[in-house]
């Protein structure tokens, strides 16, 4: 076998592998349905110990005929659960609660992603762990209530199905940007 076969095996391998554990998270990850509303591919991201906060991820839509607004009331791992919004202001990415929930239209479907719109998980009360799971309860207006279980991935990873260093909210340091979070 010439060693450039043997390069392709390895290469072949290095990615069969990567990709069963991409496919292991996403499989871990479970679909939701509250009335018209659909949750799919909730995940959270790990943190460091001693961070006091975290975040989780989720895609939501409304198949209903009226508009339905989204609140986080609870989480299993924080004493406090948000709606937030993040957006940069001179450098300065800003974090703030979406005041009286998040409105969904109908036919409409929102992304909760790394760098815009995520479930703030607030005083966290124990740090998230890859390959746990955080439980948030999330109430609509209308639909009512339901508990999604949001795998833990790694620190800083991506966004499931979109590649490494894609979708992931970079905090810069050496004077180049920071983070403010407001409340209201």
């Amino acid at each position: 076998m010439t060693n450039f076969a043997k390069k392709n095996i390895w290469l072949a391998a290095g990615c069969a592998l990567a990709l069963t554990q991409l496919a292991a998270t996403a499989a871990q990850a479970t679909d939701y349905n509250v009335g018209p509303i659909q949750i799919t591919a909730p995940w959270a991201r790990a943190t460091p110990k001693g961070a006091s906060s975290g975040a989780a991820y989720m895609t939501i839509t409304n198949t209903g005929k009226t508009p339905d607004k989204v609140s986080c009331v609870s989480s299993d791992a924080s004493a406090e659960c948000q709606i937030h919004t993040m957006t940069m202001d001179n450098g300065v990415m800003q974090m703030r609660p979406v005041e009286g929930g998040l409105e969904i239209k109908p036919g409409e479907t929102v992304t909760l992603k790394p760098g815009g719109l995520h479930v703030m998980l607030v005083s966290l009360k124990h740090p998230l762990e890859q390959g746990k799971t955080v439980k948030a309860t999330l109430k609509f207006d209308a639909a009512g209530s339901v508990d999604v279980d949001c795998p833990i991935a790694a620190i800083g990873a991506a966004a499931p199905g979109v590649p490494a260093g894609g979708g992931t909210m970079m905090m810069q340091g050496g004077g180049g940007g920071g983070m403010q979070m407001n409340k209201p």
